[in-house]
């Protein structure tokens, strides 16, 4: 006779772990795009270009997405970034215009209650970026105007970079857009309007020094009336007296250009000097990935924020929670030197996007945090449903009915929760400028990256015209 063992069934609990382990193989954004940093950590930026591709459903980077999912626009923001690296200014421009027209401003003043939103995919929308990556967007797309001898559409990119700046300035919100303003300086002082030019250097001189900026601005005040504490002693000028309060505008809302007084004609001497713009865009800012957080330490940390009981966790199986965690990028690149003709010149660092994306997570992660705690309570408040209803089983089963019930309801439920990790992965962290005047004519000009032990070195030859400029862009994204 022989004897069949049954197979045993799978218990209810068993098949709560398996769902919520396969729940959790869900990749995040920072997961899915996690080769093309590697790629760009490696320097293969044309192998990271291809990763972006394939994450945007098209063959090459001269197509744009044909659908907008959630992720699409910030994919593209990478995209860009690449394409920046590559030298490629004409598609790095048109890339950045599109996704800026996809972003949503996350006004952190105002909308930080509903933070929640955005924090988990399923009930994610568009992309809210913060201020720094909106900021960064524009003062890049201006330098790849720049680079691409456009200066009307470089034009275009500050007057996009001074009403998001404006507008964060009106919310009490650091702008913090130091860099944006000294090029967008540079655009207007290029582009004949020095009254414009020195009001956004002076803009870029609130937040800090840039001694480069002491030829060019008292180049422009000879040619301009405009004067604020910061140009005067730049240029070593006394106060004047007390007078009636000064009206001051925006920068959107000044004279027309046509109004300027021309320059006075300069005597010939020789050849006028020519001037070289070099900037330097080294290592990555940190990303998002999927973090728990033990119950106890988020509710200390989010406790202003959260909505709902909280003493229905007690009874919960899982005793964390997830929330989108800010990590370092580990890049290889945090500094540089540039040389010209053989001679050594001081870079000046004009935006440190790693400590303001670090700062501005800081303010929100305790309403992060709060908006994660209360997405639990609301899960565990279904799964107290889900054990009460169990526990009217038949034959003395309800305990163990309502039990699995609770577990199986919470688990699916938490496991579900796939934190919104989008976030501009590929953005410098570092970005260093360089102002040199040049005598007309060739010249070499070397920037070497450094950092970690590590060095990448770009050459680069430039022929500068009489009373002209050029402008040297170096992003490593590495």
């Amino acid at each position: 006779m022989t004897t069949v063992t049954p197979q045993r069934r799978p218990s209810r609990a068993r098949i709560v772990l398996a769902a919520t382990l396969g729940l959790f193989a869900c990749a995040t954004y920072s997961e899915k795009t996690q080769l093309a940093r590697d790629a760009a950590q490696a320097g293969d930026l044309a192998g990271s270009e291809k990763v972006l591709n394939k994450f945007l459903k098209v063959r090459r980077s001269s197509e744009l997405p044909s659908e907008w999912k959630k992720e699409t626009v910030v994919a593209l923001l990478e995209r860009a970034m690449v394409l920046r690296g590559k030298g490629e200014w004409k598609q790095s421009a048109r890339d950045l215009g599109v996704a800026d027209k996809q972003l949503v401003l996350l006004d952190i003043a105002r909308d930080a209650g509903q933070v929640g939103k955005w924090i988990f995919s399923d009930s994610a929308g568009k992309y809210h970026a913060p201020p720094s990556e909106k900021l960064a967007l524009n003062a890049f797309n201006m330098l790849n105007y720049l680079l691409a001898d456009d200066l009307s559409g470089a034009r275009v990119e500050a007057k996009r970079f001074t009403i998001t700046r404006e507008y964060l300035g009106q919310q009490d919100q650091n702008p913090h857009g130091a860099f944006g303003s000294y090029i967008a300086g540079f655009v207007y002082e290029r582009l004949g309007e020095p009254d414009t030019a020195l009001r956004y250097y002076d803009e870029a001189l609130q937040e800090q020094a840039f001694p480069s900026l002491r030829a060019p601005v008292a180049r422009l005040a000879a040619r301009s009336s405009y004067r604020s504490p910061r140009i005067r002693a730049l240029l070593g000028e006394a106060e004047p007296p007390a007078t009636a309060t000064r009206n001051t505008t925006t920068l959107l809302a000044q004279t027309p250009p046509a109004t300027t007084t021309p320059p006075e004609p300069t005597p010939a001497r020789g050849a006028e000097p020519g001037e070289l713009l070099v900037v330097m865009n080294v290592g990555r800012v940190p990303y998002k990935v999927p973090e728990r957080m033990p119950i106890g330490l988020a509710i200390g940390l989010g406790a202003t924020w959260i909505t709902g009981n909280t003493a229905i966790l007690e009874r919960s199986a899982l005793k964390f929670v997830i929330y989108p965690e800010l990590v370092p990028s580990r890049a290889l690149f945090n500094t540089g030197n540039l040389s010209i003709d053989g001679h050594e010149h001081p870079f000046e660092l004009a935006t440190n996007l790693d400590a303001e994306i670090v700062r501005e997570y800081e303010a929100l992660k305790p309403k992060i945090i709060g908006a994660a705690i209360t997405r639990l309570i609301v899960r565990a408040a279904v799964a107290e449903g889900a054990r009460a209803a169990g526990n009217q089983a038949k034959d003395g089963a309800g305990a163990i009915v309502g039990l699995l019930a609770a577990l199986a309801a919470e688990g699916a439920m938490v496991a579900a929760d796939k934190p919104d990790t989008r976030s501009w992965t590929l953005l410098p962290a570092f970005v260093f400028v360089a102002r040199v005047p040049i005598a007309p004519g060739p010249h070499q000009v070397r920037v070497t990256a450094t950092g970690s032990g590590a060095r990448e070195t770009h050459d680069f030859s430039v022929d500068v015209k009489p009373g002209g400029f050029a402008v040297v862009d170096v992003t490593t994204l590495r």
